[in-house]
């Protein structure tokens, strides 16, 4: 065992890497989340690696090109060995190297972020009005939450979103507690602006790079989604997925 900086018993495991993993499926704000993580300035924070090398084809992780899922899996372990990490994604894409990795799966701290998923369809389908089913992902993102609960034996880390806005230090601080590391006040606002990471898939982080902290903003769009009969097909597929998560959701 070992003291935290705020003065918590933490569990110390020879096992662990530290890489703090935040998995969302899209639209569910974890693009915000990050942004607070990268004002920390506490570890090397890595921007949607395993999307971004389905997607494109290579993705940049520290001083290394990863150009497949295993690429990025040893690159970030790699990273890792000089300075922690945190790295968030979406799963918009099936990461099936990944779910095979049960090491990789058991030793890093893998956490989730969700929200409601009418809102989460409406903003994404804003963006992708040809938008399908399994990319909304909440049932892949209810994969990796299963792979990583059998990998470790422990119901990993979940937060709403709702409350990340509403009670933004509430929610913060019982997510520092229950990975282990310290609540940084000061990492809630930061200043507005596009960042370097985020030129790449710009358009799906204007709102967020308009922020200076954790603003619920007007309009969720979950009317328009109930009265569209193709996007209620794919809320009522991925409903249960996100129920379960947000069963195991801290409470802050």
């Amino acid at each position: 065992m070992r003291v935290s900086e705020e003065g918590e018993t933490v569990e110390h495991r020879p096992d662990r890497i530290p890489v703090l993993a935040l998995w969302s499926a899209p639209r569910c704000r974890s693009t915000a989340f990050a942004r607070m993580m990268a004002e920390r300035g506490d570890r090397v924070v890595v921007h949607e690696p395993f999307s971004h090398v389905v997607d494109f084809g290579e993705v940049q992780v520290g001083d290394r090109v990863a150009h497949t899922e295993h690429d990025v899996l040893a690159a970030l372990r790699a990273v890792a060995v000089d300075r922690p990490v945190f790295f968030k994604d979406t799963t918009d894409f099936h990461y099936p190297a990944l779910l095979a990795d049960r090491a990789f799966l058991a030793a890093a701290t893998h956490t989730f972020i969700v929200r409601q998923p009418a809102e989460a369809i409406a903003s994404h389908h804003a963006l992708t009005p040809n938008l399908g089913r399994d990319e909304i992902g909440f049932a892949w993102l209810h994969e990796i939450f299963t792979a990583v609960r059998a990998a470790t034996g422990r119901t990993p880390v979940v937060i709403d979103s709702d409350d990340l806005l509403d009670r933004p230090a509430d929610t913060v601080r019982a997510y520092c507690s229950a990975v282990g590391i310290p609540f940084l006040p000061e990492a809630l606002s930061w200043q507005p602006g596009m960042r370097s990471e985020w030129q790449g898939t710009s358009r799906w982080h204007e709102s967020t790079s308009r922020t200076s902290g954790f603003r619920r903003r007007a309009g969720g769009g979950a009317e328009a989604v109930a009265a569209n009969p193709v996007l209620r097909a794919y809320l009522d597929y991925h409903l249960p997925y996100y129920e379960q998560l947000r069963a195991a959701a801290l409470r802050p």
